[in-house]
């Protein structure tokens, strides 16, 4: 959910390259819009001097399993492991987990193993039933480990979502990419890793293939073309304050109006009575209203609590969500019905650029957690 880019360091190594450095990228747009091209890995070299690189660090203080029993880093050794630091409503683990489920199914019985370590953001988070059907939505065959006291993303010094770690068949850490993108990158890492063990356990070296997706839920992201950037509704959580002269009051329900008719951009602003939890805002009057400018070309919202909220969008909110830019969770008659404490699209445009969205929530219990941009 950081959106700084972070710069990249590949040492090649081996007949044909072998990427085995400590390598980080965040949120690079030329790497998310790089097109995943064919290729395979034959030779790899394996006189490999690896003093220079660290041994994974075992799993540590995980709570719940899901798609596998207690699993251990140390049970792994001789197999390619993808350790994978993500929690279910952020958006960018979100658009990453197609090329993860793909490379499972590619690479499974080649020697991979994808591990989801799955680290809260928010306290909903560590509800195992709320996981679960995370998994299931989002097709995860692989097993997901519930890491809810941070112990496995603290021993691995983590501060991002998502963040993959690729291990090799003797345990070290081999290749490190914070963020989304690097998608082609990353598969070579796997392939080369995979021949590698392959040669060390006398197996036949594979031909392997880079994935090409065709996925129509894949978004095509220029992050240097969002101007805004994630937003809480949490106290403890937000950056800035709010657009309203009432702010934030810790644990305490405020009655939020607006005066005047020009909104800040990149601010939340608030209409109703509204609860100031420590991670979200929750609605305690029957209506409330939150209304945003921003600036991208689509638009989520992290919520949950009961009830359901009609959404409009641009022209000062006079129409109610079309099916042009109608997000995935909007029905024809403009609302989306809380199911799940879960992100829901709420607005997808063709084209990048600033618009006011304005969100009547209807029924107490209503919980806005935060806004994030596509």
């Amino acid at each position: 959910m950081n959106k700084d880019n972070i710069s990249a360091l590949l040492t090649g190594i081996g007949v044909v390259t072998l990427i085995v450095g400590f390598a980080i990228y965040f949120n690079n747009p030329e790497l998310n819009k790089a097109p995943l091209q064919g290729g395979g890995i034959s030779n790899v070299q394996l006189s490999i001097d690896k003093s220079h690189f660290k041994k994974a660090p075992e799993f540590q203080g995980i709570t719940s399993y899901i798609n596998t029993n207690e699993t251990k880093i140390s049970d792994l050794k001789g197999k390619v492991v993808l350790v994978d630091f993500w929690t279910y409503s952020c958006i960018n683990c979100i658009r990453t987990l197609p090329y993860l489920v793909d490379w499972n199914q590619k690479y499974s019985d080649k020697g991979l193993v994808i591990v989801g370590i799955h680290t809260p953001e928010f306290e909903f988070e560590k509800n195992i039933d709320n996981v679960e059907q995370a998994v299931t939505r989002f097709g995860i065959k692989y097993p997901v480990l519930l890491d809810n006291d941070h112990g496995t993303w603290n021993a691995y010094q983590n501060s991002y979502w998502p963040r993959k770690y690729l291990v090799d068949a003797e345990g070290y850490i081999r290749y490190d990419h914070i963020g989304e993108g690097g998608y082609m990158e990353t598969e070579k890492v796997i392939q080369n890793l995979l021949s590698e063990r392959s040669k060390q356990q006398g197996m036949k070296i594979l031909n392997l293939n880079q994935t090409k997706l065709s996925n129509p839920d894949l978004q095509s992201i220029d992050f240097n073309q969002i101007k805004t950037p994630e937003l809480y509704f949490g106290y403890q959580y937000a950056r800035d304050g709010l657009g309203n002269i009432e702010g934030f009051n810790p644990e305490k329900t405020v009655d939020y109006k607006i005066t005047g008719s020009n909104l800040e951009p990149n601010v939340i602003y608030l209409q109703g009575l509204w609860k100031n939890n420590a991670d979200n805002m929750e609605l305690v009057g029957k209506n409330g209203k939150i209304m945003l400018v921003y600036s991208a070309k689509s638009i989520n919202i992290v919520a949950g609590g009961k009830g359901q909220a009609t959404v409009k969008e641009d022209s000062k909110a006079s129409q109610i969500m079309n099916t042009s830019f109608k997000g995935k969770d909007i029905n024809v008659q403009g609302k989306f019905t809380i199911d799940a404490q879960r992100l829901y699209n709420i607005a997808d445009h063709t084209n990048y650029g600033n618009h006011y969205i304005e969100i009547n929530a209807e029924g107490s219990g209503f919980k806005a957690y935060t806004f994030t941009f596509g």
